[in-house]
């Protein structure tokens, strides 16, 4: 029983990516299994909605070790939900939120948003409201198209010999970084197995490259790919724990990745990082305002609770489009065709949850990692996210035992 219940479910989750495109965020695992999957037909969501339910009503008798069948369980709810959501089913959005990804969601306080824009003046001064100032530091920053890839790949040098001595990396490892058009987000990680990656950067990316160590970082070193690495070497070949051998959106183990990924930079490289990549880049040609940089993404995160609002106000008040649009452009200090591209990201059916992971995510990470200073180093706790498979529900009962609150108020 205890093989095929895993079985099972790594069927249920290929049968999702063949009904929506992206559900499967990466899958490695045995080819024979996907064909026979492929060879089935087109699975419908009711149909899934039960497979689901019938998967959780059979774990209690699985065989598996305890904090198996709690991740197990998680995710299933979360399929779960997903299926009875393509099926018709009307769920309230905090709902499929909170099955998704075990949290709780708030909208954020504008208040504390134009204090937040108040700072980043003070680090821009001059003519021109602040979203063209803004507009102007990124500009200053930026680097064509045709230099990108070499900009991050050396920026990803740096940091995967930093990564491999922290926490260690299989020898065989690698990322390889591929430019692409006409994509709403500024990088993805597509990861392979076998211990790779490939990290696709969106060319409109060269407009910011003022967060391109941070999307190094997000993507690669010591982010989603050292994850996976990781997860892949100790929970799958070490361990035999094949549930890892998928991913899948909308579900507590993306939101996990994405606060971990979120997380990354505070373990490595650490604070500071504005002046360091500000001398890798420039051995690339590349010249970044190093420390002012660093200060100015770390306001500009703060803000990032917006995209969360932006959700909340589209799914659960009934706001217009137009109107989250105008909400962005203003909180966000992002020019009008970016977002309406986060709009339209927010109103797709499968990803209009998915900010959720980028917000509450960190916010979770971050809390918990702060919680255990005092005892464990940052590293220490940090290596945790990247070898267990940890849910949102485990880091809040830590917060609870130690009498941590989490954060409520911002993303870092």
């Amino acid at each position: 029983m205890l093989d095929d219940v895993v079985t099972e479910y790594l069927k249920l989750g290929l049968r999702f990516g063949r009904l929506a495109d992206g559900f499967v965020d990466s899958w490695y695992g045995d080819p024979e299994l996907a064909r026979r999957v492929d060879a089935e037909p087109r699975p419908d969501a009711s149909g899934l909605a039960a497979q689901s339910a019938r998967l959780l009503a059979a774990l209690p008798d699985s065989g598996l070790a305890e904090p198996r069948r709690r991740f197990l369980s998680a995710q299933l709810a979360a399929l779960n939900c997903a299926a009875r959501r393509m099926a018709g089913e009307e769920i309230p959005f905090g709902d499929e939120v909170r099955t998704y990804f075990e949290v709780d969601i708030e909208l954020g306080d504008p208040g504390r948003y134009a204090e937040i824009h108040e700072a980043i003046g003070a680090l821009l001064p001059g003519p021109g409201d602040l979203c063209a100032r803004t507009a102007a530091f990124y500009e200053r920053n930026a680097v064509p198209p045709d230099r990108l890839a070499r900009a991050v790949e050396a920026v990803s040098g740096e940091l995967r010999a930093m990564t491999r001595t922290v926490f260690g990396l299989p020898e065989q490892e690698s990322v390889e970084y591929v430019v692409v058009r006409d994509k709403p987000w500024n990088a993805y990680n597509r990861y392979l197995g076998g211990f790779r990656s490939r990290v696709e950067l969106n060319a409109e990316a060269g407009r910011t490259i003022a967060a391109l160590p941070l999307l190094a970082i997000h993507e690669s070193y010591p982010g989603h790919h050292t994850e996976h690495c990781r997860k892949e070497a100790g929970l799958v070949d070490g361990a035999g724990h094949g549930e890892h051998l998928i991913s899948l959106v909308n579900t507590p183990q993306c939101l996990m990745a994405e606060g971990t990924a979120e997380m990354a930079d505070a373990a490595v490289p650490g604070p500071g990082w504005g002046r360091w990549t500000a001398d890798v880049l420039a051995g690339a040609g590349v010249r970044v305002e190093g420390e002012l940089v660093e200060e100015v993404l770390r306001l500009i995160r703060l803000l990032m609770p917006a995209r969360q609002d932006a959700a909340v106000m589209l799914h659960d008040r009934g706001a217009d489009p137009d109107e989250v649009t105008d909400y962005l452009e203003r909180w966000l200090l992002v020019p009008p065709d970016h977002a309406r591209r986060m709009t339209r990201f927010l109103t797709d059916p499968l990803w209009r949850a998915y900010s959720v992971t980028y917000i509450e995510g960190p916010r979770l990470v971050g809390a918990w990692l702060d919680a255990g200073a005092g005892r464990t180093s940052l590293v220490e706790r940090y290596q945790r996210l990247l070898d267990e498979p940890l849910l949102p529900s485990d880091l809040r009962a830590d917060l609870a035992a130690a009498g941590s609150p989490e954060l409520r108020t911002g993303a870092r």
